[in-house]
């Protein structure tokens, strides 16, 4: 079953970002982003969850984001727009006919 989808839908300019980790020099290491690809998106929210953490209230958003099919995009790499980060969760071929892909993720709600 193909499945049918506006591609002029694709509004949100998103960067990809993968994480790199770089030594510490105490036998750990930091997790920087690094940008590998800028591309259009749509992006759907789906649904919240409120969390209370000590005095302060946050929460998670999870949201489904459709991009054209490119190799190398896998769970736990993150696309960012401005200053929201949306962290991916799964990926998927919605039809397997290589034209687009499904991406579930998460951004934290402050």
């Amino acid at each position: 079953m193909v499945v049918f989808f506006d591609p002029g839908s694709m509004t949100a300019r998103l960067d990809l970002e993968v994480p790199q980790a770089l030594p510490d020099g105490q036998g750990g290491a930091t997790v920087t982003w690094e940008v590998t690809a800028s591309l259009w998106a749509r992006i759907e929210p789906v649904s919240f969850m409120v969390e209370e953490r000590a005095a302060d209230e946050g929460g998670t958003i999870s949201h489904r984001i459709w991009v054209r099919f490119r190799d190398g995009i896998s769970a736990g790499q993150r696309f960012r727009k401005g200053a929201r980060v949306f962290l991916v969760k799964l990926v998927h071929d919605p039809d397997e006919t290589r034209r687009y892909l499904v991406c579930q993720c998460e951004e934290e709600a402050r």
